[in-house]
């Protein structure tokens, strides 16, 4: 029997973070196998690994730590010419690494896993940080931890930190102090945090473009990689009722009533169960 992109995706993010570590890039590219379904994800990763060798070929065996950050920034913004979509913030393939890499156009968060992929296979041990609104990318270096912004490479003071965390919670109307707020702000984000950020964008846009189809494939990976979170099913149960899969639907939403039957939605639920039971008596 063949392995569909969903069994390929479980395999690669199964079991606990102590269980061992899921390969962000791999599982990354993966992702847009729901679009480009003849997606080749080893040439993708070729791709990058060839990006490595002529990174790696300009620099000398003992080159410091600072010196092939500097590399790796000149090669892959100003070289490269890797930036933000500015043009097209919103746009889906702003998250496929493979068009992002085809393109030199993404997102925050689409930048950073390429940028850190790249950084890893020189030697440096570059890790994401799920700060609100905006991902950066963390190095620590014999002075401290540097943080960077993945649109650029620039490196961003403690005060710029706070900064745009302070604009972060004030659109938000959220009367929290930066200064403790910015705590766990700047910590590290595994591979398991940033794919679902990356999910969580699509997610929001295609439930804005009402696209349910592209929407239902993103959350059956949502799904995947969050099993422990009954809300991710709740989702999925809510999709497939608006694409009349009736039997799906009160699968996953019978499932979560009965995990969460205090939910404060858990009314409508049960009004949207009574409707789907109908509608899937009808179909039979």
């Amino acid at each position: 029997m063949s392995t569909t992109p969903l069994d390929y995706f479980s395999a690669l993010v199964a079991g606990t973070p102590e269980q061992g570590t899921i390969p962000l890039t791999e599982a990354a590219i993966s992702i847009a196998q729901d679009v480009y379904p003849r997606l080749d994800l080893a040439q993708v990763q070729s791709e990058l690994d060839r990006m490595a060798v002529t990174l790696r070929t300009r620099l000398p065996a003992d080159a410091s730590t600072v010196v092939r950050l500097r590399a790796l920034n000149q090669y892959f913004f100003r070289e490269l010419g890797f930036q933000g979509n500015r043009n097209d913030y919103y746009d889906p393939d702003n998250t496929y690494l493979n068009k992002v890499l085809e393109r030199r156009r993404g997102i925050p968060i689409s930048l950073a896993v390429l940028y850190m992929d790249l950084g890893e296979q020189i030697g440096l041990r570059l890790r994401g940080v799920s700060f609100p609104g905006h991902f950066l990318v963390k190095l620590t270096v014999r002075s401290g931890e540097l943080f960077l912004d993945p649109l650029t490479g620039a490196s961003l003071s403690r005060d710029e930190l706070e900064e745009r965390l302070a604009l972060y919670l004030e659109a938000r109307n959220l009367e929290v102090s930066t200064e403790l707020a910015l705590i766990p702000s700047v910590q590290e984000a595994s591979s398991r945090d940033i794919l679902v950020r990356m999910l969580r964008n699509l997610k929001g846009i295609y439930h804005d473009r009402r696209e349910f189809e592209r929407l239902l494939a993103v959350q059956q990976r949502l799904v995947i990689v969050r099993p422990e979170v009954a809300e991710e099913r709740r989702d999925r149960g809510l999709i497939y009722a608006q694409l009349e899969c009736p039997r799906a639907a009160l699968d996953d939403l019978n499932a979560y009533l009965k995990e969460q039957p205090g939910a404060p939605e858990a009314e409508d639920i049960r009004r949207t169960i009574a409707v789907l039971r109908e509608a899937n008596d009808r179909l039979n």
